[in-house]
């Protein structure tokens, strides 16, 4: 079925909704007099980044918004059923609407690990959602939760059944949230950034997924992200949204190959591109602004004489066939008889001024040989050697030196800084700890200089961490690593989080930062692409080692081990305007 034809026949057609919000300082207009439709058997993205207005669309076409504070003022949400009936869903009441939820449509959920119960095992969860849909025994519904494990390719689907959430991956824990939202057999299949928390390889599967279910059983999906470069992998048609508008829909490749509006263009061109080196990422408020949008590159023959520069001096960081272990159980005196090798024997080296890369699949050890550099986790064997000493061997005044020069940017913005702190005296805390600067006054005028320098004003400095957006609040965790004056910043998947568009201007602003303080970074994460742009050399990690390191780009031009290769196709490509 080519895109004219999925054109022809509608299963789902919303008109002028909008949805207000009440809240202390006023109503906000969440969703503004959207029109929007899906084809029978016809994938859309919807994209946009956070606060556009997507989840909100999905979670009404749902009727899961919680009223208050959701209102919805206008429109109509017309949804053609199994029986070929038209039905304006906002007219239905709460039993029949609860009918039409799993039979009908059915929704996946961008976390996978809050959307299921970790006291459950995983087959009774989805054994709940085929019993709520069908009436059948206990032996034939675990005979189809096995069938719907089969279906979303689970590896051994009887061992899964008898799983709790935290015994899987991310991926896998996606795949049961798929298989439950298959247990209905519904006509339309919504995905809420299904593959945002995921690695690019197991992204990339989960797209496969979702795509193949599409064909076989001709089930219409609209498809959330902030991505259009997975939306490129999956869709039949895009709507983009900002700021409670659909600002551009149509098919696939007309948006992709001609965007129109300035938005459009600014999320296809803000991901890192992975045909040029530019010296700084183009953000979306460069074209919203109307700024004229030029790439300044930097020279294969610019790079080879920094890194001429660079890698002639003596290291900073010196790792020396590292191992973790972590002990999995212990006898009846306590010793261990059962341990887990996180990293087996790594060695590098990291330069004054160098950003060293460290990417893998989550699991693969990236995490626990940042974390041990910073004496975070106790290292099992080997050296970790900061200017010449040997951190193993120092006491803990010398340790606490060394935490001042050696930092971290944690993944998650949420959870790293204390909600009941404001963001002044988050950055002030390790001010004080550490003794820099003489008193209160003058470190609160380092802490509004630091988030000056990452390009908030000195009126966030008594607002707290609710206030703020994900861009902002790691923005302050960059201004918190900063407070001591640090050499070395380990960035723990401290974009991973962050939309696309968010990303672009967190990865400018730890470029910028390197430049201007003479910082030395190690950049760990699973997209390839992010650490090929911010990376002096690569290393790639898999199962603890390191199965390939090298310059950025020769890495990736010309990837060796299997492993490499595998990452490197799974990142999903877009034009470049």
């Amino acid at each position: 079925m080519d895109n004219s034809e999925l054109l022809k026949e509608l299963i789902l057609d919303i008109k002028n909704l909008s949805v207000d919000f009440s809240t202390e300082n006023g109503t906000y207009n969440a969703v503004k007099g959207l029109n929007l439709s899906v084809g029978n058997g016809e994938i859309l993205g919807l994209v946009g980044e956070s606060g556009s207005g997507k989840s909100v669309t999905s979670l009404a076409l749902m009727r899961l918004l919680k009223s208050p504070p959701a209102i919805i003022t206008n429109g109509e949400i017309n949804f053609k059923n199994k029986n070929k009936e038209w039905v304006n869903l906002l007219s239905l009441d709460n039993n029949t609407m609860r009918d039409y939820r799993g039979n009908e449509i059915a929704m996946i959920f961008q976390e996978p690990m809050t959307s299921l119960n970790p006291v459950m095992k995983c087959g009774k969860q989805v054994i709940e959602a085929i019993t709520a849909h069908k009436k059948t025994d206990k032996k034939k519904s675990k005979e189809i939760c096995l069938e719907l494990f089969k279906e979303v390719l689970l590896p051994e689907p009887e061992k899964v059944f008898d799983k709790y959430p935290h015994e899987l991956s991310g991926g896998q824990k996606q795949r049961i949230m798929i298989a439950m939202a298959l247990s209905g057999n519904p006509s339309l299949l919504i995905a809420d950034e299904p593959t945002t928390a995921l690695d690019v390889t197991v992204q990339k599967s989960i797209i496969e997924l979702i795509r193949n279910l599409n064909k076989k059983y001709g089930m219409s999906v609209i498809f959330i992200t902030h991505d259009l470069g997975v939306v490129a992998e999956i869709s039949d048609k895009i709507a983009v949204m900002y700021q409670g508008n659909i600002v551009e829909q149509g098919l696939k490749n007309d948006i992709l190959l001609h965007p129109k509006h300035p938005y459009t263009c600014g999320l296809i061109s803000c991901r890192p591109p992975l045909s040029k080196r530019p010296e700084k990422l183009i953000t979306v408020s460069d074209f919203l602004n109307n700024k004229s949008v030029v790439y300044k590159t930097i020279s294969p023959e610019e790079r080879k004489q920094n890194h001429d520069i660079l890698y002639s001096q003596n290291p900073l960081l010196e790792v020396k066939d590292l191992e973790v272990k972590f002990n999995l159980k212990k006898n009846f005196f306590g010793k261990s008889i059962e341990d887990f090798v996180a990293v087996k024997k790594v060695s590098f080296d990291v330069f004054r001024g160098e950003t060293l890369g460290i990417v893998g699949e989550s699991g693969c050890g990236k995490t626990t040989i940042g974390r041990s550099i910073l004496n975070l986790i106790d290292i099992s064997s080997g050296q970790i050697i900061y200017e010449g000493k040997n951190l193993k061997l120092l006491g803990k005044s010398e340790m606490r030196e060394v935490r001042e020069k050696v930092q971290i940017i944690f993944q998650d913005p949420y959870s790293s800084l204390n909600p009941r702190i404001t963001i002044g005296n988050s950055i002030i805390e390790p001010m004080r700890v550490h003794k820099i600067e003489k008193n209160d006054k003058t470190r609160k005028e380092k802490a509004i200089s630091l988030l000056e320098k990452v390009s908030l004003s000195s009126a966030f400095f008594n607002r707290y961490p609710h206030e703020l957006s994900g861009g902002q609040r790691q923005r302050v965790c960059i201004a918190r690593a900063l407070a001591l004056n640090p050499q070395l910043i380990v960035c723990d998947e401290s974009v991973s989080s962050l939309d696309v568009s968010v990303q672009a201007q967190v990865l400018n602003l730890l470029n910028h930062l390197k430049k201007e303080l003479g910082l030395t970074y190690i950049f760990i994460s699973h997209d390839l692409s992010v650490v090929k742009y911010m990376s002096d050399r690569v290393l790639v990690i898999k199962s603890g080692q390191i199965v390939e390191k090298g310059e950025a780009d020769n890495l990736y031009n010309n990837p060796q081990h299997p492993y490499t290769q595998k990452l490197i196709s799974s990142i999903p490509d877009l034009p470049t305007i």
